[in-house]
């Protein structure tokens, strides 16, 4: 059984007509996985260069696994896509036929969940910031398998009714040369699950932990707008901000550019007709242009990533890192410094020698007048009077005068 609306998942709209476009979308598309790809990868070994000198935080790991869902997106789903934008049949084989589509949509989901359990970590964080939290490895390393694996579990219709077929439908006669193309081929017994599922798994995988995202973001956001009187307080408070602001940018432009995409998956499976092909275009090439925009918005907006890319960079290019000059704190020792005069005395003479200090010494050569006269004094005998023990032996009696 193929109909229309069941097999706009992975069918015909693989296949552009031939002009500009077949070769204009390809290559626009390898542009992206090329610079994606690097930048994901770049991003990913600037957190790990972090981890190793700071405890691994459970926010760091979540945005590493963010990186690593783009990066197997830009690896696997978006070269398959470019190569099935290039031909005018299916010509890539069973396999890859099963796996486009499910791995697109396992990283999809694995996003979506990681995004909301963030937001989550954020909002705890802002409620306690100065709060030293221990996260064990082995524990976010079982969060993260959690996530894939419900992600991959969620996506698993799209990678069990995938089926080539020829071009020309389920029973009529292929295209020229048997021409093959990839559809979603489901069959009677199970059409009640797929009207089911087709209905839950975007609100499962796409609004429901968006939704949640930005309720926690914004419970962030007021807790954020607090304010405290101590300075520790008040510095963990401008970091909480800028990790909220940081969050909230990548999970908003994720949200936006993944739009296209979820309005053309519904479109293809309740619709009667096929969406348009340009739809499904612009929607893949807004998916894995997601993906490259990932690492640039965490750049822009995190100074703590800034800072891990800037020593991974002098890592690669084997340069010493500057000398950090220390800051000068409220009890730092200053050495003393002379006074600096000021513009309107800056030409005056300055002070002679001789209006020193009492307790400086005089210079050599120089006589004071009281030195001088001290010793004109002693050479004249004059102090032999003030000094006699005997002063009346040496008076003369009042006859003598006479």
């Amino acid at each position: 059984l193929l109909t229309a609306a069941q097999s706009g998942a992975s069918g015909a709209h693989h296949h552009l007509p031939p002009g500009d476009l077949r070769l204009a979308v390809p290559a626009t598309l390898a542009l992206i996985c090329v610079v994606g790809l690097a930048l994901n990868v770049t991003a990913a070994a600037a957190l790990v260069s972090s981890a190793r000198k700071t405890k691994l935080s459970l926010i760091n790991a979540l945005i590493l696994n963010l990186l690593a869902a783009d990066a197997l997106l830009l690896t696997v789903s978006a070269p398959l896509r470019a190569a099935a934008f290039s031909r005018p049949a299916w010509t890539l084989g069973w396999l890859a036929c099963k796996s486009c589509d499910w791995v697109l949509q396992a990283c999809t989901a694995a996003k979506s969940v990681t995004v909301a359990v963030m937001a989550k970590a954020c909002e705890r964080y802002v409620s306690e910031p100065t709060k030293h939290v221990t996260i064990r490895a082995k524990s976010v390393a079982l969060l993260l398998l959690l996530l894939w694996t419900l992600g991959g579990v969620a996506a698993l219709p799209d990678a069990l009714f995938a089926e080539l077929r020829p071009a020309g439908g389920a029973g009529g006669a292929g295209g020229a040369g048997g021409a093959l193309v990839c559809a979603r081929v489901v069959p009677g017994d199970a059409r009640a699950f797929m009207s089911v599922y087709v209905k839950l798994y975007p609100l499962m995988t796409y609004c429901a932990p968006l939704l949640l995202a930005l309720l926690y973001f914004w419970r962030a956001r007021g807790r954020c707008r607090r304010r405290c009187s101590k300075t520790q307080n008040l510095r963990a408070q401008m970091r909480s901000r800028k990790l909220t602001l940081t969050l909230f940018g990548l999970t908003v432009t994720m949200a936006t550019l993944w739009l296209p995409q979820w309005v053309w998956w519904v479109w293809s499976r309740h619709a009667a007709a096929t969406p348009p092909p340009l739809l499904s275009v612009a929607a893949k090439v807004l998916v894995f242009g997601a993906a490259l925009l990932d690492p640039l918005l965490v750049l822009a907006l995190s100074d703590e990533f800034r800072e891990s890319y800037k020593d991974l960079w002098r890592r690669l290019t084997l340069r010493k890192p500057p000398p950090t000059k220390p800051k000068a704190g409220p009890h730092t020792p200053t050495a003393p410094r002379s006074p600096t005069p000021r513009p309107e005395t800056a030409h005056l003479p300055k002070p002679e020698d001789d209006a020193r200090q009492p307790d400086s010494p005089p210079n050599d050569g120089v006589v004071l007048p009281d030195l001088e006269q001290f010793w004109h004094e002693r050479e004249g005998g004059s102090h032999a009077d003030e000094n006699d023990p005997v002063p009346w032996e040496h008076q003369d009696a009042p006859g003598d005068r006479q």
